[in-house]
């Protein structure tokens, strides 16, 4: 496998995005009343890295049959490096205070779209 960055540089050289971001996967570390506990602070956390640029998107995510909610959740950052993404997360209160692990990626972004409304005078976003 190459580097990562030799890679990049391929990526950018066929004409594609190559736009790096950083993946953050996090689990519950065993205590789910420390979990919810700090779950306002760590939304109050999610807000801020969000008005400041650096959350991309972040939410829960299922289990692999697609029915039970196991509390894991992946959060997607901006930053400049990897170490700048692990200060962001490292900050997350749910990191913080030990309620959950996490592992964090380099993620190329190649291709792909998003499509959404933005609608004024209701002040809403929707998706198709």
């Amino acid at each position: 496998m190459p580097k990562w960055e030799e890679y990049k540089n391929e990526a950018k050289g066929r004409g594609a995005l190559a736009m790096e971001l950083f993946v953050v996967r996090s689990a519950p570390a065993g205590d789910m009343e420390l979990v919810k506990a700090t779950l306002p602070a760590h939304l109050a956390y999610q807000k801020d890295m969000e008005a400041a640029g650096s959350l991309v998107m972040a939410g829960p995510v299922s289990d692999t049959s697609g029915d039970m909610m196991e509390a894991e959740g992946m959060i997607i950052y901006r930053a400049a490096d990897l170490d700048a993404a692990r200060a962001i997360a490292d900050g997350d209160p749910m990191h913080a205070t030990g309620a959950r692990t996490y592992d964090i990626r380099k993620w190329l972004v190649n291709e792909g779209s998003l499509s959404f409304t933005v609608s004024l005078s209701s002040q809403s976003v929707s998706l198709p």
